[in-house]
């Protein structure tokens, strides 16, 4: 839907300025990503950071599945009390885990908001050398073709991603 109704925009506009001769360039950002030395960086260290996050809760899972079969084999001389007391602290753990997992995977846990917080300046500094290729270059419009837009048709010589890498150079 969102292709479409990009593809609709485009259409329009290009129906408007029919007449005039327009520029237009287009980007990969995956590669200039992937060129940058401090994306990749930053991607050692969020490696780093879910490494360890995957460590500690393997053990956390460890550990309740070493209490829960303790109690599996108990189970049947312990008092009601105590197991009752002992499936609420399994039932405990479980949601510290589910708890752990979500601050830290989730959609707006620890690791989604380290990846901003450092990608951040990175995407500024490609924003703007995006912007003076553009203006340098008197382009019309340039587009992200690793996106979500569609291309039904593009020239390889609209391609500005190596310009693009040789400004952030």
């Amino acid at each position: 839907m969102k292709k479409l109704s990009f593809l609709l925009i485009l259409i329009a506009l290009f129906a408007q300025i029919s007449f005039a001769q327009l520029k237009i360039g287009y980007v990969d950002s995956d590669a200039i990503m992937q060129q940058l030395p401090d994306v990749q960086d930053i991607q050692r260290k969020l490696d780093n950071m879910v490494q360890e996050w995957q460590d500690e809760l393997e053990k956390m899972q460890n550990d309740w599945k070493k209490n829960y079969d303790d109690y599996e084999k108990r189970k049947l001389i312990l008092s009601d009390q105590k197991r009752i007391e002992i499936e609420k602290s399994l039932m405990q753990q479980e949601r510290e885990i589910a708890d752990f997992r979500q601050k830290k995977f989730g959609a707006n846990g620890e690791l989604f908001q380290q990846e901003e917080k450092l990608m951040e300046p990175i995407q500024n500094r490609i924003f703007n050398a995006i912007d003076e290729v553009a203006k340098e270059g008197n382009y019309d419009f340039i587009f992200d073709r690793s996106g979500d837009i569609l291309f039904l048709y593009a020239k390889e010589k609209y391609d500005v991603t190596s310009l693009v890498i040789e400004k952030l150079k």
